[in-house]
């Protein structure tokens, strides 16, 4: 009976000690993120000409212009391949099932963002340099 016990009492001990990183780990999640601006170009597997475009010359634009903002973390560049099982969430989230371009403002742990997606395909490839001005222009006021 003393032995039930003892195990009964190392087991409620290593359960109670075992949970104290389950807490530390929701802690962590609920920190508020920082305030920044995510540029966000979705593409799948296979590219045209254009989708190439807009990737190649939205990475030059916000790397000429905000290379300091890059550095510390308040301008993000990402491109996400929605082809791959590990992009499934983000490209649900924002409704992308080809390629797309978004420009996404944190503020407060809240999220605007808009679809330059139209915009991308219309001037990417024929007016690179209307293109990436256009994207500067909605990074800098976003930044605001």
């Amino acid at each position: 009976m003393k032995k039930v016990m003892l195990m009964m009492a190392m087991c409620l001990g290593m359960f109670a000690c075992g949970n104290s990183n389950a807490k530390s780990n929701k802690a962590t999640e609920e920190q508020p993120q920082k305030d920044r601006v995510e540029v966000l170009y979705f593409h799948g597997k296979q590219r045209c000409a254009t989708c190439m475009a807009i990737e190649k010359n939205a990475k030059e634009a916000v790397e000429a212009q905000f290379a300091d903002e890059l550095k510390n973390g308040t301008v993000v560049f990402k491109s996400i391949d929605i082809s791959k099982a590990e992009n499934e969430k983000i490209a649900e989230k924002y409704e992308v099932t080809w390629s797309s371009l978004f420009i996404c403002k944190w503020k407060n742990g809240k999220e605007t963002h808009e679809n330059l997606t139209e915009y991308a395909f219309a001037n990417a490839r024929t007016a690179p340099d209307t293109f990436k001005s256009g994207v500067i222009e909605k990074v800098k006021t976003s930044l605001k």
